[in-house]
């Protein structure tokens, strides 16, 4: 609705307030009327009228006040209807301007295009909600100041936009594949529209080694999605996951993705995660996966992406190579960094690390750590669980 409604307004300010009067005269006229056979059609064709009358109201004063505001323009020309996905992905690269700051472009992308919450994209960039709401008021505000369109940008204009584009698709994925707060481990509404707006920018730039990357990796990760929970919905670690119901039709198609964009000699962060992602994939089991091979991609990663999240990743790669000593005296450097204050998995990773080498009160420490800084159920609930494992009986 968003998208289709900010082609026609021009603006994402009063799309958006479009979009919430659509909403509110349902509410009138579905309880009088009854819901339309196609309630989305209906919202969208509201939310689009409101917002031309508001274009025809401007345009009117415009006429009135021609010495107190700029020249006429004329009234949007309205395109024929397109198929939402289309119309998100040119929302997409219409939000990541480069005239906004990179993460800028991001949150505001996710926010407005995606509907992600402001707390889950704060938890993507490991930062307090409160910062990140001021960085997307900032950005909308920016866009309105400076008068940026909504104008899907030319093919030559493409290549400054992919990088913040891939990001956006990225965190939109890793939000749904683990929900950041609230009763699931999945949203699997967000991991689908990650999905499909891959293969959609797959097929616009199929030349692109990096986007054949992101393919590659929510391919080769969302594979394992069916077997992530047991029967009552709680989270099962990797090495506990029945490989025999991973998709592995989804894993094939991924690693050969990872393969041609490897063949190009043009790889980022994307197709190395890709790689990770293939090289768990492809693992009979979780002891005789290539444990030393993906250190060394990590590696290869931290040259592209500097991030202490990859550190971290990558300690528990080292634990499975040099032991979980070695590992805990990597997590326990990075612990010092404050970026990884609030974030979970840090503690959970130490907590694992310190049950491995038989330091359990110290582990059951860590685990009451991860939990203070939990906020999905079924994560919640696996921390519980560990924590109940290592306490004295």
């Amino acid at each position: 609705m968003l998208a289709a409604t900010a082609r026609v307004a021009g603006d994402f300010d009063l799309a958006e307030e479009s979009v919430q009067e659509a909403y509110v005269a349902a509410l009138g006229a579905w309880a009088r009327d009854g819901v339309p056979e196609r309630p989305g059609a209906w919202l969208t064709a509201t939310a689009r009228r409101k917002a031309l009358d508001v274009l025809r109201r401007r345009q009117v004063l415009r006429a009135k006040l021609p010495l107190l505001v700029e020249p006429d323009q004329a009234e949007p020309d309205v395109p024929d209807e397109v198929a939402v996905p289309d119309d998100r992905l040119r929302l997409v690269f219409t939000c990541c301007h480069p005239a906004l700051a990179r993460e800028a472009q991001v949150a505001l992308t996710l926010r407005l295009v995606c509907g992600v919450s402001t707390a889950d994209i704060a938890s993507a960039f490991l930062v307090p909600e409160p910062t990140m709401a001021a960085r997307i008021t900032r950005a909308k505000k920016k866009i309105a100041a400076a008068r940026i369109p909504y104008r899907v940008p030319e093919a030559v204009e493409l290549p400054d936009r992919l990088d913040a584009v891939l990001t956006v698709v990225h965190l939109l994925y890793t939000t749904g594949h683990t929900a950041p707060s609230g009763g699931d481990l999945v949203r699997a509404d967000l991991a689908d529209r990650a999905l499909h707006l891959a293969r959609m920018l797959a097929a616009l730039l199929p030349d692109e080694p990096e986007v054949r990357g992101l393919l590659a990796l929510l391919l080769l990760t969302d594979a394992r999605r069916a077997t992530r929970t047991d029967a009552e919905g709680r989270l099962l670690r990797l090495e506990d996951q029945d490989r025999s119901g991973w998709h592995r039709d989804a894993i094939a198609e991924g690693h050969r993705l990872v393969l041609d964009a490897f063949r190009t000699g043009r790889t980022g962060r994307y197709a190395i995660q890709a790689a990770i992602a293939s090289l768990h994939a492809l693992a009979p089991s979780y002891p005789a996966t290539d444990w030393p091979q993906i250190v060394r991609l990590y590696d290869a990663l931290l040259a592209h992406w500097p991030s202490p999240v990859v550190r971290l990743n990558r300690a528990v790669a080292v634990s499975m190579v040099d032991g979980a000593a070695t590992a805990l005296a990597e997590v326990d450097t990075l612990a010092q960094d404050p970026r990884l204050a609030g974030y979970h998995y840090l503690p959970a990773i130490r907590a694992d690390l310190l049950r491995r080498l038989g330091r359990d009160a110290e582990a059951a420490e860590a685990y009451r750590d991860a939990l203070d800084l939990v906020d999905n159920d079924a994560e919640r609930d696996f921390l519980t669980t560990r924590l109940d494992e290592v306490l004295p009986r």
